[in-house]
């Protein structure tokens, strides 16, 4: 089984890739190859930023990476908070306070129209290869659901009457922007090592 690095100590977000990958790759930490550099997502973009994680690691390491940025971009908001997702509210990964700001950023807003995008970039053999996933969706009005992460309480995609956060992982993985944008990967890596 080839070893791939994902450029992340995310415990979620490997648990989620693993799940798709399955037995054709072993997913690997950053903590699992001793990276404890703290690698600044300075980019305007996802691609950017996927795209800062991917290769510091290639360029460091020498190994076959992918990095991945992630937001929730609601449209009544300027598609915010976008790249800023994570630290929405200020305090990096305070997903309550993050939920909070939009929440009342909402308040008084009828279009709760939002989609979850994940850009992956991939450094394979010296390479860079992007791979995107989009779901569409609604902000809830309220949390529903204790699963998943981050916004997953009050988005809810398109075509469920649930949010992410009340789907078992399999279920969200099958439909998420993340498992979206894995499934373009994995079909990358097996026309790789079936060539």
């Amino acid at each position: 089984m080839q070893q791939l690095v994902f450029a992340t100590n995310n415990a979620h977000k490997l648990e989620e890739v693993q799940a798709k990958v399955g037995d054709h790759f072993k997913i690997v930490s950053l903590d699992d190859i001793g990276c404890h550099d703290d690698i600044e997502e300075t980019g305007l973009t996802f691609n950017e930023n996927a795209s800062i994680k991917s290769r510091y690691i290639y360029q460091k390491y020498n190994l076959n990476c992918f990095g991945d940025d992630s937001g929730l971009e609601i449209a009544a908001l300027n598609n915010e908070p976008g790249i800023y997702s994570a630290r929405y509210a200020g305090k990096h990964g305070d997903h309550e306070a993050n939920i909070d700001k939009v929440l009342n950023n909402l308040k008084n807003e009828t279009n709760r129209k939002a989609r979850f995008r994940t850009v992956i970039s991939l450094m394979w053999n010296g390479e860079e290869h992007f791979f995107d996933g989009i779901v569409n969706g609604t902000i809830r009005y309220e949390r529903c659901g204790a699963a998943g992460f981050g916004y997953d309480p009050i988005f809810q995609p398109d075509g469920y009457d649930i949010t992410f956060a009340e789907m078992t992982m399999d279920k969200k993985n099958r439909i998420s922007h993340r498992g979206r944008a894995v499934d373009l990967l994995i079909s990358f890596l097996n026309a790789q090592t079936t060539a």
